[in-house]
């Protein structure tokens, strides 16, 4: 009697392994499409929430996967891992004056903008103080300025101590270290001033 033969599967091993790759390339594709959308850095709880995955591991070795196809393509962009394991897609720094100009809209109005240099120039700085150098409006801005995530607020006795925020730095391209930043700002604040001067 002859034995019966076995159904064949009806998937072959190249066929696992193209489907395995697939996936692998869709899921690299939504990490940036997550990164591209947010226009921020994102965590690690962030991103597994996009691929629907607790693995970390997984999505920290695609994040590394992303991080090597846009250096390898040696494009206008780039993937950053920044402090505390969170990942931004951005413009590489020397492109940022070539095209400033087509910009939408500023993050900021020039009011907000020159309260939050305030804050981060003289970080930690009360909230007391800042309001005495900016006038009453500025409550405002540093309303607005908190809901953005830009700066943090911390209760001090009787007194409201201003910060920058991890945020901040991430967003506008500066050092994590106070001390580093504010040296940072004063570059910026130097070459504005020559600019505004070279103007009139």
């Amino acid at each position: 009697m002859q034995k019966a033969e076995k159904p064949a599967l009806n998937l072959s091993t190249e066929s696992i392994k193209g489907q395995a790759a697939e996936k692998m390339e869709h899921d690299l594709a939504l990490l940036e499409a997550a990164l591209y959308v947010a226009g921020r850095p994102l965590n690690l709880n962030e991103l597994c929430s996009v691929l629907k995955t607790r693995s970390k591991n997984k999505v920290r070795k695609f994040a590394k996967e992303l991080i090597k196809a846009y250096t390898s393509r040696n494009t206008a962009l780039e993937i950053l891992e920044l402090k505390d394991e969170r990942y931004v897609l951005q413009l590489k720094a020397d492109f940022t004056p070539y095209v400033r100009k087509f910009v939408n809209r500023p993050l900021l109005s020039t009011g907000p903008l020159k309260t939050l240099s305030y804050i981060a120039y003289r970080q930690p700085v009360s909230q007391k103080r800042v309001v005495e150098v900016r006038g009453h409006h500025v409550y405002t801005h540093i309303r607005m300025l908190k809901e953005m995530g830009l700066i943090s607020a911390e209760r001090s006795g009787r007194s409201t101590i201003l910060r920058t925020t991890e945020y901040f730095a991430d967003y506008f391209g500066l050092s994590h270290d106070v001390a580093v930043m504010k040296k940072e700002l004063k570059h910026v604040f130097e070459d504005y001033s020559k600019q505004e001067k070279s103007q009139f």
